[in-house]
């Protein structure tokens, strides 16, 4: 049985800022990796057509078809946009911020639920203020937890509505961040009318398909243990783990979260030498190799619960000692460092 009633508390400072420190006085030409990589529109489109065109297919198909394949090929085409919402929020893909919330909205079409806009402004501040639960959009509420505590069936619903509590969590920030301008009504038009534009022509169980593709792949799916494995304690108390697993190939690298963290400035596909010239500084921490088996481990360990996290008061100093790469490479926005 699970004995934290609460998340683990520490009175230091996230992490990553000096393991950041540490690896640029080795490794300075580490700096070199900093930039971005526009090709990942290419990967944007590639994967809203796919959903599209499975929409397409399976608008008349029956039920269960349109489950499995929502569950065995949607999930990942979706998971792989929201890892692109993701480098469109650092401005990795285009030089030009515009750009990239642009690119950010396109990619947030076939998850049907507007959030590109709002996952920006969040994420961010989780990068800046990692385990402040006033301003880390990342961490659940003491309620959440509380509900959900370390029962199996709890755990699993968790993970299925896992979009829902994270759709809450970021109201708690407002005297932080301002949740509603104007991209942000933007980004709601442009998602209302492909919506509309998908249920008309193609029908509902088209709508149905994309809603359950962006739900498992967020979920309760191998791809939703990425949660588990980014920031929860699941050996230990350290609380960030990478993984370093085959899906690393169709999600962009998104299991290399300590890497992402450290240098967040730097885009996925280079994430891997991060790794490379950082050496033992990795090779010392914790990783998985298995969603799959994380997973279950989550789910059925009464040892791990939502509160198996670490929360902290101490802010730490924001976006200090910002990275910069060298002149011939592309600046480095300053909210962009850790």
């Amino acid at each position: 049985m699970a004995k934290n009633k609460t998340f683990r508390w520490s009175d230091e400072c996230e992490p990553h800022k000096a393991r950041t420190k540490s690896i640029i006085k080795q490794h300075p030409e580490i700096r070199n990796l900093i930039g971005r990589n526009p090709y990942t529109f290419l990967i944007i489109s590639g994967c809203v057509v796919l959903q599209l065109a499975l929409a397409y297919v399976l608008r008349d198909a029956a039920w269960w078809i349109n489950v499995l394949v929502a569950y065995c090929v949607g999930a990942f085409a979706c998971h792989t946009l929201y890892v692109c919402i993701h480098e469109c929020s650092h401005n990795l893909v285009f030089k030009n911020k515009t750009a990239n919330l642009w690119a950010g909205m396109i990619a947030n079409l076939p998850l049907l639920l507007p959030s590109s806009v709002s996952f920006q402004k969040y994420h961010l501040k989780h990068h800046s203020f990692q385990g402040v639960e006033a301003m880390d959009a990342d961490m659940p509420f003491h309620w959440e937890a509380r509900l959900i505590d370390n029962s199996a069936l709890g755990k699993a619903v968790w993970l299925l509505l896992y979009p829902v509590f994270q759709a809450l969590r970021p109201f708690r920030l407002t005297k932080e961040i301002k949740l509603f301008d104007k991209w942000t009504v933007v980004n709601w038009v442009f998602e209302i009318v492909f919506v509309a534009a998908v249920a008309y022509l193609l029908g509902v169980k088209a709508i149905v398909f994309l809603l359950l593709s962006f739900f498992f792949s967020v979920g309760l799916h191998p791809l939703g243990a990425r949660w588990v494995q980014e920031h929860f304690l699941t050996h230990g108390e350290q609380e960030t783990k990478s993984y370093y697993g085959r899906l690393n190939v169709v999600n962009l690298n998104v299991g290399y979260h300590n890497e992402h963290h450290d240098f967040p400035s730097i885009p996925w596909n280079r994430l891997p030498q991060i790794k490379n010239i950082g050496g033992n500084h990795y090779e010392e921490l914790g990783y998985h190799t298995s969603y799959t088996g994380l997973l279950f481990k989550f789910i059925f360990n009464r040892e791990l619960s939502v509160f198996s996290r670490t929360a902290r008061t101490n802010r730490g100093k924001e976006n200090s000692a910002p990275i910069r790469a060298p002149k011939a490479a592309s600046q480095v926005n300053a909210q962009e460092v850790a």
